[in-house]
C-alpha cells in the first residue's frame, strides 16, 4: 500500500508545481514574432492571415506544434514555429486566447 501512496503523493506534487502560462511573456513573444501578420491583439487586418484573438488555447498550441513537426504545411508558419520553445508556445497560446476576437452568435 505504501508504494501507491508515495506514487500518488509524487503525482500531486508534480501537478501542483506545474507552471501556468505567462501571458506577459506571450505578449512579448507576439510583439517579436507574430504581430506583423496576425496583429498585436490577434485581430489581423488582412484576410490573408487568420485572426487568432479569442481562439481556443488548445487549438493555437496544437497548430503551432503541428507546424513544428511538419504535420501542418505552410513555409512561413513552419519557420516561425520552429523558433518557438515549448514555453513560448504555451505563452503565446494563452495570450491570444485571452484577447477579444470575433464573436459568432448562433441562432437557435
Amino acid at each position: 500500500m505504501k508504494p501507491i501512496a508515495i506514487t500518488i503523493g509524487a503525482m500531486l506534487f508534480i501537478a501542483g508545481t506545474a507552471q501556468a502560462a505567462d501571458i506577459e511573456a506571450g505578449k512579448a513573444k507576439v510583439t517579436e514574432v507574430c504581430s506583423a501578420c496576425h496583429g498585436m491583439d490577434g485581430n489581423s487586418a488582412s484576410p490573408e492571415f487568420p485572426k487568432l484573438a479569442g481562439q481556443n488555447e488548445d487549438y493555437i498550441r496544437n497548430a503551432l506544434k503541428s507546424y513544428q513537426t511538419g504535420a501542418r504545411k505552410n513555409p512561413i508558419m513552419v519557420s516561425m514555429a520552429e523558433a518557438l520553445s515549448k514555453a513560448d508556445i504555451e505563452n503565446v497560446a494563452a495570450y491570444f486566447s485571452k484577447q477579444k476576437g470575433l464573436v459568432v452568435k448562433k441562432d437557435n
